[in-house]
């Protein structure tokens, strides 16, 4: 009898571990479905309409191989929107990275109602695209924005300026409405990781006579700089990916002087009815993306290969 007690006890003890065994493949199963169906089938569809002729109106799809991508490389447009997407990556990544530095560090110290104004920093973040860019549509509208008030205290002009009109100033003004919606995420991340900066090092470098710049070049730099290539890496992301901003503001004009990546496959696909055109369009995208992100993987190999010598 005790020996038939001690077999179904191993035996609930075999099946209690291979039900543990079993159990991460269960939790990742759902994400892992998620991925397939909405990430990873999208983007095998989108590689395979690249090599097809898909024309809203023809009715036929076809195989044509290279064609498209042939096409695009000698498409003027297509290289004007891969220089604007760069632009406007480029600065997005400054400014909406430097000033969530600078707000991190101004959040890191030590002043009355400093819970008050972390959350008040939140709020760019916190807007849908939509608010945001009406409020800037406010703030930038030739008649009666107010940005005109201070203008014309500082420059003496005849005329408002047509901001998001003007060739000149339309891709300056889109990059400063996307780091100001950006920068209080990134500033957050930042924070954090300030805040994990053992105070103990300041005083070390305190006591040997350091300046509050030596301190932050050495002390808080040095902390930082795994943080700020993970969010300049997802800076570039997310400004790949940056479209209701970009349309709603512009539209990706005036003259084509902010159309991005992604406002050409909205383009193509949508306003020309080129599906095929827009996917190789997207590939493209998604192959700049990608080397983006290899390349910072590279770099944070080499940087954890030289800390670790």
């Amino acid at each position: 009898m005790a020996v038939q007690a001690s077999v179904n006890v191993q035996t609930i003890k075999a099946s209690a571990g291979r039900r543990r065994d079993y159990l991460p493949y269960m939790l990742a199963l759902p994400i892992v479905i998620y991925e397939t169906i909405f990430i990873l089938i999208p983007i095998i569809q989108q590689f395979s309409s690249s090599f097809t002729s898909d024309i809203i109106g023809i009715g036929t799809v076809k195989w044509v191989g290279l064609a498209n991508y042939d096409r695009m490389i000698h498409d003027k447009n297509f290289w004007n929107s891969m220089r604007v997407t760069l632009l406007f990556m480029g600065g997005t990544v400054v400014f909406a990275v430097g000033a969530g530095l600078i707000a991190a560090l101004l959040m890191n110290q030590r002043f009355r109602g400093r819970s008050v104004a972390r959350a008040i920093m939140t709020l760019p973040w916190a807007f849908p695209d939509l608010p945001t860019v009406l409020v800037f549509y406010w703030i930038l509208n030739p008649n009666f924005g107010v940005i005109n008030v201070f203008v014309r205290f500082f420059l003496p002009l005849d005329q408002n300026p047509k901001w998001l009109l003007d060739v000149h100033l339309s891709l300056p003004l889109v990059i400063a409405i996307a780091a100001w919606k950006a920068f209080p995420f990134y500033g957050l991340v930042i924070l954090s990781v300030l805040q994990a900066i053992p105070h103990e090092l300041y005083e070390a470098a305190k006591v040997d006579g350091a300046s509050p710049y030596e301190s932050f070049r050495f002390v808080t730099l040095p902390e930082l700089i795994p943080t700020l290539m993970l969010m300049g890496v997802l800076a570039c992301i997310f400004a790949f990916r940056q479209f209701a901003l970009i349309f709603l503001s512009t539209g990706g004009g005036p003259a084509r002087t902010t159309e991005t990546l992604v406002v050409a496959v909205y383009k193509a696909a949508f306003n020309s009815f080129d599906f095929s055109y827009g996917a190789t369009i997207g590939v493209a995208g998604f192959v700049a993306v990608f080397t983006i992100t290899l390349l910072f993987a590279f770099l944070q190999r080499r940087q954890e290969a030289e800390a670790a010598l």
